[in-house]
This record gives structure tokens, sequence and C-alpha cells, in this order.
């Protein structure tokens, strides 16, 4: 089996017009409707014009695929920007006939030295994570410095209106164009050496110019392509699925429904009951819910024949309210008893009583929304059947690639060891991909006609399947002393967890969990719901479920400090956890949580110096659980092998998302190893048993290291040689679930922890600057860890302020493009000032604690009080609109 990834850079690779470098819907025999001339790279190129846009043509045709698809044909994630006639464009906004004679640049034709420049000074100044959108801004990038427009910061700023960034927070973007403008020599790349050190992380030369491919950047001899036919009602009866016109429809191989399916039709992380698709005589419960599959030799035809299957239904009345769901007498999704998914509870103390006799008091009800992730690579699939062994090897960017081959080996109805699945690093997720969306499909198309089947959703096909940030109403009472010290917390909260379990349950129990945030309470009362509705699915997303819970938590705080007269940051002071209290749920917190008062601490001097200054200030205080806990017996296995060549090849579980994980793993090999970071090679794929289940919940650089650093060990003590595996473990084995009552249980074994200083402007109410002081227990890569709190963030800003994703009374979202779901742009984002504080985690290696998704927890809380701070309202819904005056622009504008 040949893969061909999309080719690297430079004069002679990827070049339009290599025939034998086609994808397959260029050899289809796919009647063209006359050819469309122009140059690229410097070549004279002609391509088919019935093309829907330029990237189709780059993409498919050519085989170009610096050009990233992260929302065709809208034009609004900036990832496909190329350069025609010396202005940068979005190639999937350009039509066929506006290119014809033009001369188009793509990366691959960029000189060499100017492409090692971009890459250099991207990979240096940290300025990518998952690396998606890098090669469409270095574009973007050239033609400002080609015209001399990016010598001024925030007019760059500006003038990158047209690109999403999900994961930098743009900070680090701007710092390379800034090295690259000031014309100043930029070093090789310098790859990270120990723990601690800092350097680019992996691959990072090869993303920034987009040779490191994606899954839809992935080309097979023979391949054909998938395209899903999803329902129209989010809950209605299927009556008949008619397939005859899609099966008719010249260039179409095979459409596959419910009937198709050998095995097991339902999958899920956890709860089997998520279809993979709805069959005749089954009922929707959500609008991403699939009912056909349809093989064609062109994406295109693929597409269009998906939309000729007809389907006859019963529509039924949609439950969409949460809080009336989990009484409603109706169930809400196919398949399941009830509407209520989980429950969560806890209690220590006589809460009523404590609150009583309580000096103040606060009563309120708080709203967060429905987020969507906005990753910035869609969901895509390759399928590759092996007819000789009768095996199946599946190219996945999901964030368990394990519990991925498990679902499919049992859609298939194959033994496990016949499905191997490989990860490709995704373009990001934050969550969005640990259930699985166009897999199983996938894999079943090609299995079915034994051919490699690719499937790419498209960003509409994307937001309406895969799961969402929980909205939660969470109702809080808390008292004080006089002197502000906490003495009681009562919270009741309802998640709308949207039709499928995915992983809604452990998110309302996360945020049962964390409803205290990281304080002591002498009294606690906590009840989390999860229901189940016909609104989109709601599943893990950077935060889990703590944000949620700490925005209430942060606001009752601020609003027993002003009813005690004294400032955010001294009541959080003075209630902050320690070692040796009993924090939440009951367990008695370990030294790792003496980073809590660091973290607050560090930001004290720039609080004092805002308000001295005048400033409008707020301040929030965070903790969140690295791994998932609860009572979970967390295994993470790793390999070390030296092979003959001198490479050090590395195999963990977890998946590259952006976040690092594969530099964390080369970091830790370096440390034990001793040896030089280029001879690491690191490597995820299912052909050994190393799974531990999702990527998720910030445990992957902790458990990853841990058990990377157990396998070098392993070949140390043996000698390093060539040619065997060393195995290495690391387990988390003595944590307790809630449901075990136990009087103080170890719910997490570790957490990180951070203080959020939010500084506006009085008069515009614009975002000054944000102080950032995040407890990681010790930073493996300083730089990378710096770049992931100021992306968490820009997301944590765009959660408080401006964005959501809503859907209507029949479970239909309201947003449908990336540009409608409030995103904030590079222009909107303020300076942030990180400090890392280092506390180590007893038990845990090197006193790692994460930091992936803690970015986020206090920032909503900080920018509801510096808000209150300026105008005297309090806020309790989120998202809160942006600053009455001139502040946080519109994200939608340019």
């Amino acid at each position: 089996m040949t893969v061909i990834h999309n080719a690297p850079g430079g004069a002679s690779h990827g070049r339009a017009g290599d025939e034998d470098a086609r994808p397959a819907e260029a050899r289809s025999g796919r009647a063209s409707e006359g050819g469309t001339t122009f140059t690229l790279n410097g070549a004279e190129v002609t391509v088919r014009s019935d093309h829907p846009h330029l990237l189709a043509a780059l993409r498919e045709e050519l085989n170009v695929t610096s050009p990233k698809d992260g929302c065709s044909p809208t034009g609004q994630c900036g990832c496909c920007t190329v350069i025609i006639d010396d202005k940068a464009v979005v190639a999937c906004q350009t039509s066929m006939t506006k290119v014809t004679d033009k001369t188009v640049l793509t990366l691959e034709g960029v000189d060499d030295a100017e492409r090692d420049r971009y890459a250099r000074a991207f990979a240096a100044c940290g300025a990518l994570q998952c690396g998606f959108c890098t090669p469409g801004i270095v574009m973007r990038a050239k033609s400002l410095l080609d015209r001399g427009k990016a010598d001024d910061r925030d007019g760059v700023a500006r003038l990158l209106g047209s690109h999403l960034c999900r994961c930098t927070g743009y900070i680090k973007i701007l710092d390379a164009i800034d090295l690259l403008a000031s014309g100043a020599d930029v070093a090789p790349t310098t790859l990270p050496h120990g723990i601690g050190s800092n350097g680019a992380k992996y691959e990072a030369e090869a993303l920034a110019l987009g040779d490191r491919g994606y899954v839809d950047d992935l080309r097979v001899e023979g391949m054909l392509h998938a395209a899903l036919r999803l329902t129209d009602h989010a809950r209605a009866e299927v009556v008949r699925i008619d397939t005859a016109a899609a099966r008719a429809f010249p260039g179409v191989e095979a459409v596959f429904t419910a009937a198709d399916v050998p095995g097991t039709l339902r999958v899920g992380i956890i709860h089997k009951d998520w279809p993979v698709f709805i069959p005749e005589g089954g009922r929707t419960s959500y609008l991403g819910d699939v009912i056909a599959v349809v093989v064609a030799g062109d994406r295109e035809v693929a597409r269009h024949a998906a939309s000729l299957v007809t389907v006859e239904y019963t529509p039924l009345r949609t439950i969409t309210d949460a809080a009336a769901a989990v009484i409603d007498e109706e169930i809400a999704v196919w398949g399941t008893e009830t509407n209520v998914l989980s429950r969560s509870v806890y209690a220590r103390g006589d809460v009523e009583t404590a609150l009583a006799a309580s000096s103040h008091v606060v009563h309120e009800i708080f709203q967060t929304q429905r987020i969507e992730h906005a990753f910035l690579e869609p969901e895509a699939t390759l399928a590759v059947p092996d007819l000789t062994s009768r095996t199946l090897h599946v190219y996945s960017g999901g964030q368990g690639v394990w519990d991925d081959r498990d679902q499919i080996a049992a859609v298939l109805d194959v033994d496990k060891d016949r499905v191997t699945v490989e990860l490709v690093s995704n373009g990001g997720a934050f969550g969005g991909k640990e259930d699985m969306s166009n897999q199983a499909q996938t894999a079943l198309a090609a299995w079915l006609v034994q051919r490699p089947v690719k499937c790419t959703l498209s960003r509409e096909e994307s937001l309406l399947m895969h799961p969402k940030r929980h909205p939660i109403r969470m109702e809080y009472w808390a008292g004080c002393d006089a002197d502000g010290k906490l003495t009681a917390l009562k919270a009741r909260m309802v998640g709308d967890s949207g039709a499928y379990a995915s992983v809604g349950m452990k998110v309302l129990e996360r945020a049962a969990g964390h409803a205290s945030g990281p304080y002591h309470l002498p009294t606690i009362d906590v009840e989390a719901v999860a229901a189940r509705t016909n609104n989109p699915v709601c599943g893990a997303f950077r935060g889990f479920g703590a944000n949620q819970a700490q925005f209430a938590m942060e606001g009752v705080l601020d609003r027993l400090a002003e009813q005690v007269g004294i400032s955010g940051w001294e009541i959080r002071a003075r209630n902050a956890i320690e070692p040796g209290v009993v924090w939440g749920p009951g367990q008695i917190m370990d030294d790792g949580c003496a980073g809590v008062r660091q973290c607050l601490d560090a930001v004290k001097p720039y609080y004092d110096a805002a308000r001295a200054e005048g400033k409008a200030v707020g301040v929030g205080l965070g903790l969140k659980n690295s791994g998932l806990g609860n009572g979970f017996k967390e295994v993470a296995r790793a390999v070390v092998r030296f092979e003959p060549d001198g490479t050090v090849e590395v195999r963990h579980c977890w998946t590259e998302m952006g976040q690092g994980v594969h530099t964390v793993a080369l970091q830790v090999a370096v440390e034990e190893l001793g040896i030089d970071p280029a001879r690491v090679r690191v490597v995820v794929d299912t052909t050994r048993e190393l799974g531990a289940g999702q990527t998720t919940g910030s445990r992957g650089t902790l458990m990853g290291a841990g058990s990377v650093a157990e396998a070098c060990r392993a070949a140390v003590a043996d000698g390093c040689r060539v040619g065997i595996d060393y195995d290495g473990e690391f387990r988390v084995d003595w944590t307790s679930a809630l449901s075990e009552g136990l009087e103080n249980p170890v719910i997490h074994s570790a957490f990180g922890y951070a203080a959020q200083l939010v500084i506006l402007d009085r008069e515009s109410g614009a975002i000054e600057r944000v102080v950032a002081a995040h407890d990681v227990g010790r930073a493996v890569n300083p730089q990378l860890c710096e770049g992931q709190i100021e992306g968490a963030v820009h997301m944590g800003l765009g959660y408080a302020l401006t964005e959501q994703f809503p859907s209507d009374d029949n479970g239909r979202p309201v947003n449908t493009t990336l540009r409608s779901l409030g995103i904030l742009r590079a222009k909107d984002m303020p300076p942030v000032d990180v400090i890392l504080v280092e506390a180590p985690q007893p038990r845990a290696p090197y006193g790692i604690k994460g930091v992936g998704e803690i970015g986020l927890v206090p920032t909503a809380g900080a920018v509801a009080a510096a808000l209150h701070d300026r105008d005297g309202e309090w806020r309790a819904t989120l998202p809160m609109g942006r600053p009455a005056a001139a502040g946080v622009t519109d994200p939608s504008s340019p």
C-alpha cells in the first residue's frame, strides 16, 4: 500500500502537471466541461473548468495541498490563502473563470530560501500549534512583506482579519511576522532538549509550510470518495429510505445504509447509544444523524448523489428545553429509556443551617451557552482495505485511535486485530474529536467496496455532527461570615447534553466536583443533572464543565466581596485552598495545591498597579483536574525502540492536536536517554496495545511523560539494544468515584491552577491586557506552555464575550458558518502577560500538572468582574457581549 502525503515544497515537488501525483478523481474519467489555463508556481497548467472554485482544482486535480480546506466555499477561515497576481486571496472564493490566465502562487512555489526563512520564524516564535491555519497565514505574511505592509503590528493584526487561528491567540503569529519584517537573520530551528528547555515543537517547520499532511491531504491509488446524507429532522420516524436515484447517478460506486452494517449499529465512548446510521423503522434524534453514505470516484459527485437519497419521515415533536426534558413523559432519544442521562450528587454538612447563620448570602442563577469548537480542520477519515490479508488500515485524526479501532471493528463485526488505526496528527480538536464522526461510515464503505475510501466533512456537516460545549443552568446559594470567609455553598445544575451520551455525564460530574472552585467550603450541597434533548450533542470541550461551574462560583464570590466590603483579590486570598484542607466533594488537598496562592500572589502587583491607574479590573481564580479521576483506572503505555539507522522511535498513546504531546514525548526521551533530539521519531498507531482511551482531561502530558520515561529507563537498564521494544507504563489507580460515598475521596490525582487578571479601560471599555499566572507543576517546554495559555485566554475571552452556538425550537443550529460563531480575530486580541508558576504535583512525573484546559477556566469570571467594576452591572449569562463603547470589536468584521 502506498499512501501519498502532500509533497514537500521546492522547485520540483507538488508541481501542477505531475500526472502521476493526481488524486483519484482526476483520473476517474469524469467528462471535462472545458479547460481553464493559468500559471501555477511558474508553470502553465490547464485544469477542468467544472471545479467549484480554485481550491478544489489545486487540491483535487493538481495535488497541491499546502492550501487547506477549512470552510469552503465560504472563505471565512483563511486557510486556503494563495497569491494571485501578487495579491493574497482565499482560493475557495475564487471561481475558475477569475483565475483564467492569472499567475497563482502557493507555498510549493515559493523560493526555497524564502520558505526556509518563514518556516524558521514561525517555528522559533512558537507561532503554530496544530498548524492547519499556518500555511494560509504564511502566504498572507508573504504578501504583506512583499508590499511593505508588515511593519506596524496593529496594522498587521487588522490585515489578518480574514484568518482564524483557534490555537495560538495570534500573539506568537504576530511575533513571527514582526521577526520577518525586521529583516533580522532567522537562526536555524532549534529542537528542544530535556525537560524544562525551550525549542520548536515537533514537525514545526513542515507544519508551517503545509508539508506535514492531514488526513484530507492523503492520496492512495484507486481512492474513492464518500459523502454522508444527514437527516432533515431532529426527531422523526424514518419510514422509508430510497437510494435508487443516488445509485443511478453517473460516477457513483455504491450507497450504503444501516441495512448494510454487518455488526453493531450503535457506538459510543462510554454508552453505546449513538447509531452510525438511522435505519428504516428507526428514529432520528438530532440533525447530525446519518441516513446513508454515498461512494463515488469524485468528491463532488459523491456530495451531489448524497443529496439524491430521498427519505420519507413522520416528524415528531422536538424536545429542546433541558429543564423541561427531565420531566417530559416523551423520550427524546431513540433507544433510550429516560431523558436524564446522569445525576451527580454530593453533600457535606448542613448547608441550609449554615446559610441561615451566614452574615452575607448571595443567590444567583447563571446560564452558560452552547459553544462550537471551531477546530480549523474538518473531520476526515481514510480507510484502506488489504485484499490479501482481509484487514483494514484507517487513518484518523480522532482523539482516541484505540477507541476508534474497537468501535470500527464492532461495526464491521471483525476481530480488533484486523483493524489498524493510525493517528494523523489533527488540525485542532479541543475535545470535539473524541467521538467518532465519519470513521465508522468510511470504514464500512471501504470494507464493502474493497477499495480505499476517504470522507471529509464540509464545515456545515462538521457543525451539525460533532459534540459541543454544554450549556448549563446553575442556581447558586453562597454564604460567608462578616470577614468574608465562606460558610456554605448550594448548587443546582442542569446541563443540556443533546441527543447522545458522548461524555456528557462526565462533563456534568466534573462541573459538580468543581462547583466550589479552588476554595474551601465547610458545608456544601451540589446536584448536577445531564439532560438528553434533540439539540446538538454536547460532550468534551476544553474545560470540561469546570469553566461553566467556576463562572458561577467566581460570580457569587465577587458579589459576596462587595457585600463584605473587600476586594475581589482579597476574598479569594482568604478562601483559597491550601495543603491539608478539604475541598469540594471531600478531597483532602495535597501539596500540589500550593500553586493556588502562588498564582494569586503573582498577579497581585499587576492588580494593584492597574487599580492605582484607575483601570477597571477583574480577577479570576480557577482549578482544573488533570486526568480522568473519579475512580477510573488510568493506564498509559509507551514503547521506545532503537533502530539500525540510529533513529529512536517513541510510540505513545496520545493524539497530537496542536498541544505538543509529541514534543513532550521527544523531550522526555532526550532527558532520559541523553540523545540528540533529531534522532527521535514519534509514532502513534494501534499496532501496539498502548491505548489509554481519549486524549482528554489535560492528561496527555502528565501520563505520556510518565510512560515514555519508564520506557526509556527500561532501555537504559538493558543497554539500549537495537531492535527491541522497550515498554513503559504510567498508572493512576488511586482515585475514587463520587458515587462511592466516601467521606474524603481522592476524586482527582492532580490539578492545575490559575489566576487571571483582566484590565479594562474605563472610558472605552476596551480590554487592555490580560495577566495570566498558571501553575503547571513543571513546564516541560516553557515556550509551548506559554502558547497554550495565550490560546486558551483567546478562547476564554470569546466564551466570555461573543461566542455562542444556539439552536432553534426544532433543534436546528442557528449559526451555520465560522463567521457567525463570534470567534475573536487577531485585531480583537489584547496583550497577554503569561506567568508560569511551578509548584510540583506529588506522584506526577517531573511534577507535571498539565495546562491544556485550565487556561480558560478563570477567564469569564475575571471578565465579568472587570465589566462590573466599570459599570456596576452584575452579569450572570454568557456570552456577556462586547463593552458598550469601542472595546473588543465585532469579530465578524474582516
